[in-house]
Parts: C-alpha cells; sequence; structure tokens
C-alpha cells in the first residue's frame, strides 16, 4: 500500500461497527456482480460503510456519481479544450464515470432516487450487460467492457426510487440505526480511535485495521474466482421458487438473484456446492423490494413475522 492510500482518511471497513446486513450484502454482490442498494435514513452510516468498503476492496474510493450529472459526465464526451486546442496529440474523448468505475471496480450512487431516471437507466443497464455503448454527440465509440459493483444509497424521506429502477438492484438493505447502548457506545469508541489514529498510518490502530482488510479483501477475491464453478441442487432451486411463491413476488427476477447469492454465500463459505442454507443469510435482501406493495417505489417494513415465514418456507423444503 503507497503512501498516497495512506493519506486517504477514511474509517478502515474493519473499524466499522454494525451494519451486518450492510456489510454482507456488499460482499455477496461483489463476488456475484450484483448490484446493492442501501436505503435508511440521515446518520446511519450508509455512506461510510460503503466508502470503507470500496476503500478495503479496491485501496481506493468509489467513483461518485454526483447529483445533476449529465449525459457527456457520465458516458463520456468531447473535449472541447483539446478539440480547439493547439495539443495535435491530445485525445479529444473525454471518458466518463463508468469507465472510471470500471478502472476502479465500483461505482456509487448517492441520492439514486433524486438522481434523473434516465441516468439511472443508462447506469442499471451498463452494470447489467457489461458492455458500454456511446453513441452520442456525431461520436459513435466501440463497444467497451466494463466490470463494476454497483452501489447505491437513498434516504427514503426524500422521496421514493422508481419500481422499475428499484427492482433492478440485486440486493436491498434497509439500513437502521443501532439503538442497543452497548452498540452505540462501541460506535463511538470506534469512531474517537480512528479520530486518534487517521493521520499516523503506522500506529498500532491502523495497522491491526489493514491487516484485517487485506485478509477480508483475499477472501473476497478467492470467492469471487470460485463463484462461476459453484454448483447448486435441486433443493435450493426448489427453496427459490417457494419463497417466490410464499411472498408472491413481482416479476421472476426474485428467484435469480437468490440463486446467485446462495452461491455466492457458498463460494464465501469455501463450498462448491450451494444448498439451502446458503440461501438463509441473502434472502431477505433479494426479496424484501419485489414484494407486491413496492409499487410507488417506497419499501414496505420487513416485519419479525416475515423472518418466521422465510424460515418455515425454507424449512418445509430442506426438511431441516
Amino acid at each position: 500500500m503507497t503512501q498516497d492510500v495512506h493519506r486517504i482518511t477514511v474509517l478502515p471497513y474493519s473499524a466499522v461497527v454494525g451494519q451486518a446486513e450492510l456489510r454482507h450484502a456488499l460482499e455477496i454482490g461483489h463476488i456475484a456482480g450484483l448490484g446493492v442498494l442501501a436505503t435508511g435514513q440521515r446518520g446511519t452510516a450508509k455512506s461510510t460503510t460503503i466508502r470503507a468498503f470500496a476503500m478495503m476492496l479496491h485501496q481506493d474510493l468509489p467513483v461518485t456519481l454526483p447529483l445533476g450529472a449529465t449525459d457527456d459526465r457520465v458516458l463520456g464526451g468531447w473535449d472541447v479544450g483539446a478539440l480547439l486546442g493547439d495539443q495535435k496529440d491530445a485525445d479529444p474523448w473525454r471518458e466518463g464515470l463508468l469507465e472510471q468505475a470500471d478502472r476502479l471496480g465500483l461505482l456509487y450512487v448517492d441520492e439514486v432516487n433524486l438522481l434523473e431516471d434516465h441516468i439511472v437507466n443508462i447506469i442499471l443497464d451498463t452494470a447489467a450487460t457489461g458492455i458500454l455503448t456511446v453513441q452520442r454527440d456525431h461520436a459513435q465509440q466501440a463497444p467497451k467492457s466494463v466490470d463494476f459493483a454497483l452501489v447505491g444509497s437513498m434516504n427514503p424521506d426524500e422521496g421514493p426510487l422508481r419500481p422499475q429502477l428499484l427492482d433492478r438492484f440485486g440486493l436491498v438493505v434497509a439500513v437502521r440505526d443501532d439503538n442497543d447502548r452497548e452498540t452505540r457506545k462501541k460506535i463511538l469508541q470506534a469512531v474517537l480511535a480512528f479520530d486518534v489514529h487517521r493521520h499516523d498510518p503506522e500506529s498500532t490502530f491502523m495497522r491491526d485495521m489493514r491487516r484485517q482488510d487485506d485478509t477480508l479483501r483475499e477472501r473476497l477475491r478467492q470467492a469471487r474466482s470460485r463463484y462461476p464453478d459453484v454448483s447448486n441442487d435441486d433443493q435450493l432451486i426448489e427453496a427459490c421458487a417457494a419463497v417466490a411463491e410464499e411472498f408472491h413476488l413481482v416479476g421472476h427476477r426474485g428467484e435469480q438473484v437468490m440463486l446467485q447469492a446462495a452461491r455466492a454465500q457458498a463460494a464465501l463459505n469455501g463450498d462448491d456446492r450451494a444448498g439451502v442454507a446458503h440461501l438463509r443469510p441473502a434472502a431477505k435482501a433479494a426479496i424484501m423490494h419485489r414484494r407486491p406493495g413496492t409499487e410507488a417505489g417506497t419499501l414496505r417494513d420487513w416485519a419479525e413475522a416475515e423472518d418466521d415465514r422465510l424460515e418455515r418456507v425454507l424449512t418445509s423444503v430442506s426438511g431441516d
């Protein structure tokens, strides 16, 4: 790790307290190539966790799409200065955020519910197909392969996300503040420790956090390389279909994502074959935004009773 990276003062991923569901979704999403949406009120550490994840995984901050981004900022466009200037060797085409995301491995779409729909559509389509095609401003660039994790965040109090776009995120996590006193104390202690050591990358605290981040990054790298070879048993397919039926999922993307998430969990565990047990940790994030009632683009709360329903279905299929 270079000294320049050391100077980027972001809370280490291993120092993040709580946020178990979001961290799990980010890790599974990275392995399986699934987009992740974190939705929750302000101050719930959505952005902090996502930036820490990017720094742990890619040793750089994520490319972040700002509000008000234009097509040329996202897709790329002509560099007017290069076209009109005397620099004959300068490339007049300026790459967009999607190409930068491919190079750095992650695109973070903050406040995704406030972006223009057509911009979000471009991003989601490119992330899903892995192909960037640019035909604009009298320019046709050759199609390029792009590969990046797509992570979005939003505050539902600021408005809903169009249902068609909500469905395109593979995994969705409703982030809430941890109201347990002990957890709040641990969060405060972690923040205080980081504030003390953030400018000393060789401190015991920072070196320990980096070691833990390095270990997790290698584990995720190995899991991602194993993922394409992970098979699934018939029972897992039956479970995905049964969950989709029980929760009356809209469309058929939910069961596909459940299957991908279960295979990613198996890869993370070091298993060659995915079964119902691998589906349990990821099913909720794959289906919560695909239940009926999200037609207005607003997530329904997930009640404890739905955890029980989910477990009953999985148990009935697995016989456990």
